[in-house]
């Protein structure tokens, strides 16, 4: 039987995935796939972890300014009146809001520290009105 010569389309593929790279990597198959898999799995890791990093630099911006402030003590507990109010700001906006507006926790605590009674009934939206706009 006569010997089949590969046509160009695995070289094609091949000779696109090691474009832009260096040493071994530029000339072997195998150890270019590696490194395309673990550059993949490494941007997926790092996609998740930088959700969690600004959630954790949000709720620590939030925490220091209502300690600062002295709205309140803690910061879960200012979190779940807020849940308990039904407010629809979300901790990103709250830790701008907390670095732009300086009176703006004070406002937010004016509306959220309320008896607990009127948690059980109809929870009012919170409307937020900045002085001076």
């Amino acid at each position: 039987m006569t010997r089949v010569r590969r046509g160009y389309i695995a070289r094609k593929r091949r000779k696109k995935s090691r474009l832009s790279r260096q040493g071994a990597h530029s000339k072997l198959t195998r150890g270019i796939a590696q490194q395309e898999r673990r550059a993949l799995f490494s941007a997926q890791r790092n996609r998740d972890r930088k959700k969690r990093d600004f959630r954790r630099l949000w709720i620590t911006r939030i925490n220091a300014e209502i300690r600062k402030k002295g709205v309140y003590f803690y910061y879960s507990k200012f979190i779940h009146d807020l849940y308990k109010r039904q407010s629809l700001i979300n901790r990103k906006m709250l830790a701008q809001l907390a670095i732009l507006k300086m009176n703006f926790l004070d406002t937010i605590s004016n509306e959220v520290i309320i008896k607990k009674e009127d948690w059980k009934e109809f929870p009012k939206m919170i409307s937020i009105e900045f002085p001076g706009e």
